[in-house]
């Protein structure tokens, strides 16, 4: 059990890390923000990666995402994937970046199969070699390192150790390994964002050598990528069958920006933007959104404000609500209550969505 440092209300729905409740958030965005900051900034120095994007007006500028950063000489950027070196911005590009890969058989347990085409065989034939689930084929699972935001409930943080290490790897690596069982690529980390030049290039490439067959291309990221990128990510996934996938963390903007670190202001466009593309391809969807339901933080409130907003582009788009587990500088806290999630099902369903799930229900209590 942890108390806020404002309100000084103790609950087990408290993050001792954090330092705040929801309701402090809510109702003294300023103050609990001030305090916010410092758990991120803990969470950070001890990977060596800057305490918050930099904004030296000297700075070389790296537009790849909402934070913008304007990176000092000799100095890394807040994903720490780029350096300033004798004024050239050095790291990952379109042709090398710091990842890892797998073959997962279909159908997976990402977040999109319940109505993707490698679990379900939805735009079969065209995008999906099965009427059903592609037993028989793999997905190529695409991990990269490094992200634009700082979940500090982050389900992967460990990646974190790999920003800074120097070993780099070549685009041509990994799109040799997609083999003729690959239907699909999916992109996930971390996050793609700040490794989208990288992903763009890998998946042109693996569809120019895999012509006449299905080789679907997925996302799953939190959505803050600059819009010309997200506008590629859309071209690559419509034409190949695959989805873009986005984590809304969070409606309230201090909420998010409590709990990650970063505004959502970048990622509620982008979502929008991507919505106006999805009647060009309605099976299988293009667009996908998912939400992680963090004890004490993303009530019922967040979930409606979530589902009003999807069902205001689009009442079809698919939406999970996932169960959470207790990680990284978050692990003080609660698994999700399945009372809570079903009534968050309901929610949305209030507020006009048709294509619910709640995932991970084997971490419901």
């Amino acid at each position: 059990m942890a108390q806020c440092n404002l309100c000084n209300t103790a609950s087990r729905f408290i993050s001792k890390e954090l330092g705040v409740c929801l309701k402090c958030i809510r109702e003294r965005p300023e103050d609990a923000l001030a305090l916010t900051v410092q758990a991120h900034a803990k969470s950070r120095v001890t990977f060596g990666l800057p305490e918050k994007p930099p904004k030296d007006p000297l700075g070389i500028p790296c537009n790849i995402c909402v934070n913008e950063c304007r990176i000092p000489e000799n100095e890394i950027g807040y994903c720490g994937l780029r350096k300033n070196e004798g004024g050239k911005i050095t790291g990952v590009s379109s042709e090398k970046g710091k990842l890892s890969w797998y073959h997962d058989s279909l159908p997976t347990n990402c977040v999109g199969d319940w109505i993707c085409p490698g679990g379900t065989g939805a735009g079969y034939p065209k995008y999906a070699h099965r009427p059903g689930p592609e037993l028989g084929y793999k997905n190529l699972a695409v991990f990269f390192h490094g992200c634009s935001f700082n979940c500090l409930y982050c389900q992967n943080w460990q990646s974190k150790r790999e920003v800074l290490k120097p070993y780099i790897t070549p685009v041509f690596s990994l799109v040799s390994d997609v083999d003729e069982r690959t239907s699909c690529i999916c992109y996930f980390g971390g996050d793609p964002t700040p490794q989208l030049s990288f992903s763009l290039k890998a998946s042109r490439l693996a569809l120019e050598e895999n012509k006449g067959r299905i080789l679907r291309i997925c996302w799953e990221t939190n959505g803050s990528m600059r819009q010309s990128l997200l506008d590629e990510m859309i071209e690559i996934a419509l034409s190949s069958g695959g989805c873009i996938k986005f984590d809304l963390k969070a409606w309230d903007e201090n909420l998010h920006t409590a709990l990650t670190g970063i505004t959502n202001k970048r990622t509620l466009e982008n979502f929008m933007r991507a919505g106006k593309k999805i009647n060009q391809r309605p099976v299988p969807p293009l667009l996908i959104a998912s939400t992680l339901l963090v004890p004490g933080y993303i009530d019922e409130d967040e979930i409606r404000g979530i589902a009003k907003f999807i069902a205001s582009i689009n009442p079809d788009i698919p939406y999970s609500l996932l169960a959470f587990h207790p990680q990284f500088y978050m692990s003080d806290m609660q698994f999700t209550q399945k009372v809570l999630a079903y009534r968050y099902l309901s929610v949305a369903q209030e507020e006009g969505l048709k294509n619910i799930r709640i995932g991970n229900v084997h971490l419901l209590v």
